[in-house]
């Protein structure tokens, strides 16, 4: 055993696991039944890696005569896995706060598209900025992600809708993952919108003859490291046709599918991801019970984004029904110039509240299930030996404060640890 140790999270009142046999993904009852251990401790070794998790009795005699760089004496506070954000838009410029007044007034989202707002005000925005205002603001939004427990987010591409533009935003993600503790899944979405003054198949065409043409040859060289493949399939947006050859092609180039599907019209979205065997699919408000299905089947992974639904006062995705058939759900913030917000913990909320999910199949889903929607549940989404030594530490004694208590994550959560360091210390202990 070395005699150095990178972090020790000693006396936790409860320790949540979420999962202990490795398992990738949960459903059904064993979202129900995530694992909580009591009065336990955790060691992170000089890797990052969880070296050990169990009762504090046990790993204080194992790990006697061994020296940590850091303590937490975790005394009458939880230790939960890092929060796992599955889908986010955080890089661009220009706010839309001007927007959420005409929806406020009873415009829809595709009222204001035609407008000329939403995707196409930020795309101007973003397409005049340097990178430099990108990755400042992008680190801030992220810092801030991270304040609120969050240690594995999905950064998205796709404000740029022409080469140069979405290449500036993927080097400005890849920037980020090289500069802040965060980890980051990084998702080429060029296929976000149709550009002005284009056509489905022009747009589409250029997608495939010029960007990720180029894309890839970054990536070979590896200058560029790209996770996913993302399209927005939507009536007046990429067609399924479209949406299939965009996908198929990132596929090849060895990128995951997880994409925009079934929002605002039903588009048989879910059955042609299931079909193409995509790792997950985002929104899905109007999905068929056809599509949950195939995508129980499928193993595709439903990222639901409570936050959209709310603010567009759009249907609720039917987490429930996809619970029930078995389908892997996930959450995701959709941090974005329409959908402003960062913190996982009031997802969860939402998704409680609206989405009628549990308190424990929130958590699930914005860990392990999250983390699985990324391709990274081998690595992140749980307390497990082995795994990414991430985590949070709240300064209540039963885990369920992080959700009951809306919009409280600021004042419960105590430290946020990335890699076995902690990255954000919250000292001001409140009496609760």
């Amino acid at each position: 055993m070395s005699s150095s140790y990178r972090l020790l999270v000693k006396n936790a009142e409860q320790v949540v696991l979420i999962c202990k046999n490795g398992e990738k993904y949960l459903t059904k009852h064993g979202m129900q039944n995530v694992c909580v251990i009591e009065n336990a401790s955790v060691v992170i070794g000089r890797d990052g890696l969880i070296k050990a998790v169990g009762p504090a009795e046990t790993i204080t005699v194992q790990y006697s005569g061994v020296s940590f760089d850091e303590v937490i004496d975790a005394t009458g506070m939880c230790v939960l896995p890092g929060l796992v954000d599955a889908h986010t838009h955080p890089v661009w410029a220009g706010d839309r706060v001007h927007e959420f007044a005409m929806k406020l007034a009873g415009a829809t989202y595709m009222d204001v598209h035609r407008a000329g707002g939403g995707i196409h005000f930020t795309v101007e925005h973003t397409r005049a900025a340097t990178s430099s205002d990108l990755l400042a603001s992008l680190s801030s939004r992220l810092v801030r992600m991270q304040r609120a427990g969050t240690t594995l987010v999905e950064c998205k591409s796709g404000y740029g809708l022409e080469l140069q533009t979405e290449l500036k935003m993927l080097e400005v993600i890849e920037e980020a993952r090289r500069t802040l503790p965060i980890n980051i899944s990084s998702t080429y979405c060029g296929a976000h919108a149709v550009p002005k003054g284009k056509t489905v198949a022009e747009a589409t065409e250029n997608i495939l003859q010029v960007q990720l043409p180029r894309l890839k040859q970054k990536m070979n060289a590896g200058t560029l490291k790209v996770d996913n493949i993302d399209v927005f399939c939507e009536q007046g947006v990429f067609d399924l046709s479209s949406t299939r050859s965009i996908l198929k092609a990132g596929k090849d180039m060895g990128l995951n599918i997880n994409f925009h599907g079934d929002e605002l019209h039903p588009m048989n979205s879910a059955q042609l991801g299931a079909d193409l065997e995509a790792l997950a699919i985002s929104h899905l408000e109007e999905v068929t019970d056809e599509g949950i299905a195939a995508m129980a089947k499928a193993k595709t992974a439903a990222v639901l984004l409570p936050t959209t639904a709310y603010i567009l006062r759009l249907p609720q995705p039917r987490a429930r029904d996809m619970l029930e058939a078995g389908v892997i759900v996930a959450l995701g913030s959709d941090f974005n110039p329409n959908a402003y917000c960062c913190s996982m913990p009031l997802v969860m909320h939402l998704a409680c509240v609206n989405m009628r999910m549990s308190m424990p199949e929130a958590l699930a889903a914005a860990t392990i299930n999250a983390a699985y929607a990324l391709g990274r549940s081998h690595t992140h989404g749980s307390l497990e030996v082995n795994k990414q030594g991430d985590l949070v530490v709240l300064n209540t004694t039963r885990w369920e404060h992080l959700i009951y208590q809306l919009g409280g994550h600021q004042e419960l959560i105590r430290y946020v640890v990335i890699k076995g360091n902690v990255v954000y210390d919250n000292d001001r202990i409140m009496d609760l």
